[in-house]
């Protein structure tokens, strides 16, 4: 064999080595896992709609009402001058804005969270409505009617707090809060009278007493209840409850100051 031949066959020897050695050495892959799917959030407890109850009443003043206090508006121009609190409204011994739900009884019932979202306005530089109930995740859009910019701050204990600036005409603002809380304070930095009260539940029984006093919670499986009775000055009254089947009662209750 001639030196040109013999080089040429070396390097292909050299080549072919390369090769099984590469080839050797080269871990195995393994199949690519695929990814686990998202936690799925729980499915709602199903209830029978034949077996639902009902629970309504009234809640009363008992005594003397006090005396609404006036507030002044006067330092923003775009606002409507002197108004009143909305810290106790009672009118014909009926109180307002008293949040009623039932705080024990469901057990480990669990709700679907409602797709459409709970309103608060702002109109006449007061928040509309003054308590509002949600569930946790639910969303909450806040609205500005006024010609003035407001300044919405949620000052929980148990959720997220925030703080945003919304001039006039501007989008709606949409938080949600994820954990239960009740009387969660909001107030506007800019018009130191803003107040509102948000109340933070995991299931969909729950109301807000009218100008009436009246407020009526409807769809609950039978069972034997806690309802609560929660205002922001006056404070809470707790009510035991059971509803049969197709049941439909009345609980009333009442405050003093």
């Amino acid at each position: 064999m001639n030196k040109k031949a013999w080089v040429g066959t070396l390097g292909v020897l050299c080549l072919l080595g390369l090769w099984l050695l590469v080839g050797c050495s080269k871990k195995e892959t393994p199949a690519e896992q695929p990814a686990a799917p998202a936690a799925a959030q729980p499915a709602a407890t199903p209830i029978d709609p034949n077996t639902v109850a009902s629970v309504s009443g009234t809640v009363k003043f008992d005594g003397a009402a006090p005396k609404a206090q006036k507030i002044d508006m006067s330092q923003d121009p775009a606002c409507k001058g002197t108004n009143t609190a909305e810290t106790v409204v009672v009118d014909g011994g009926n109180v307002a804005n008293v949040f009623v739900y039932v705080k024990d009884g469901l057990g480990n019932r669990t709700f679907d969270v409602p797709t459409q979202a709970a309103v608060i306005d702002q109109q006449g530089c007061r928040y509309h409505p003054h308590v509002l109930g949600v569930m946790a995740g639910q969303t909450v859009q806040i609205k500005n009617e006024d010609q003035t910019t407001h300044n919405i701050h949620p000052t929980p204990k148990d959720n997220r707090e925030w703080n945003e600036s919304q001039p006039p005409a501007a989008a709606p603002i949409e938080k949600n809060f994820a954990r239960e809380e009740i009387m969660l304070p909001v107030k506007c930095n800019q018009h130191p009278w803003m107040k509102m009260y948000v109340n933070v539940v995991k299931s969909p029984f729950y109301a807000v007493t009218g100008p009436d006093g009246k407020y009526e919670i409807k769809g609950l499986p039978p069972g034997d209840y806690t309802l609560a009775f929660v205002h922001e000055k006056l404070g809470e009254q707790d009510q035991k409850v059971t509803l049969a089947a197709k049941d439909s009662k009345t609980v009333d209750t009442s405050f003093k100051q």
